[in-house]
């Protein structure tokens, strides 16, 4: 039997003004899928590519990807759930902005003991990206020193931490003085305020002109150039992200004039396309989690019709680490 629910919901593209919460009906879970009664779920700047439409998906749809909460009904052919189980996920079908919602169950992961609902809304995307990046992508192995664009955003101090626990000098960039300590507190061995420093001037001086051997930058277009000019010859830009916009209209002889760079453009729904590499990669990141090597920072709290305003604040840079919205 249906049910209503509360979810953000859009009919076209635009500002955070076309967020709208509504009620919406919510059908049991079809075969594959387990209904989620969520208690935090997870805001991420794709969310707001999906908002613009930089992103393109029919309209009208939901937003959001990450989520946490309580199994409430398990539908046919599901194996490994049962009601009452405490599940989060890091990649689903657009709609995690909702009360609650049907998730394919290939998606979730169940909640170990020690970790708390807002945490795991916190860090599943953000958490598996890091995972991806540091594990798969290009596979820190420790004594390295690497650039991350950044560095006090809620992927960046995962990122700070898991740097730190492998052993990995991370050279993190900041907007203001304040990032720059909070982005320190958590283990990011130096830092660049790109508001008052010249990063490739401060990564040449940081490096002793050796540079780094990988840059992860999931701002874009702001650093894409810069970036290029921080790696060594055949280094590797692990471009991730869009924050300040894409970068477009690249001429591919750029990385050969850049000393024959390495580019890759991921995304975390390859790395963890089948149940047994999300269970592998949750696994990683709870157990350093559970052992004290990365600490979830929630510095934003919203409700859910605080979309909008939410929203706002991570496209103007306001926020710190991880913003959730509680259920």
């Amino acid at each position: 039997m249906a049910s209503i629910v509360k979810a953000i919901r859009i009919e076209q593209h635009g500002g955070p003004e076309v967020l709208k919460l509504v009620d919406v009906e919510l059908a049991p879970p079809a075969a594959g899928e387990v209904t989620v009664r969520h208690h935090a779920v997870g805001l991420n700047f794709i969310d707001i590519y999906f908002r613009t439409g930089l992103y393109p998906h029919p309209l009208p749809h939901g937003l959001g990807a990450e989520g946490a909460g309580v199994v409430e009904a398990v539908g046919p052919n599901v194996a490994g759930f049962k009601v009452g189980d405490r599940v989060a996920y890091g990649q689903s079908p657009l709609g995690a902005y909702a009360e609650a919602r049907n998730v394919p169950a290939a998606n979730l992961v169940k909640l170990p003991k020690g970790i708390e609902f807002d945490a795991a809304a916190a860090m599943m995307l953000k958490g598996l990206t890091v995972q991806y990046l540091f594990r798969q992508t290009y596979r820190l192995q420790g004594g390295e020193t690497i650039l991350f664009h950044a560095a006090a955003g809620g992927v960046g101090l995962i990122a700070c931490q898991w740097a730190k626990a492998l052993g990995v000098k991370l050279i993190g960039t900041v907007s203001s003085p304040e990032k720059a300590e909070i982005a320190k507190a958590h283990g990011a061995w130096a830092t660049i305020d790109y508001s008052r420093e010249n990063i490739v001037e401060r990564v040449m001086e940081l490096t002793g002109g050796k540079k780094v051997p990988v840059v992860y930058d999931g701002v874009g277009k702001d650093t894409w150039e810069a970036s290029l000019d921080c790696i060594e010859q055949r280094g590797l830009m692990v471009s991730f992200g869009n924050a300040s916009g894409p970068v477009t209209g690249v001429n591919v002889g750029i990385l050969n004039q850049k000393g024959c760079l390495y580019l890759t453009r991921p995304s975390l729904g390859v790395h963890i396309n089948t149940p047994e590499k999300l269970k592998a990669a949750a696994d990683e990141l709870f157990g350093l989690v559970q052992k004290k090597k990365i600490q979830m920072h929630i510095a934003q709290r919203y409700a859910l019709g605080q979309a909008g305003e939410a929203q706002t604040a991570l496209a103007a840079r306001k926020t710190t680490g991880a913003t959730v919205f509680t259920i």
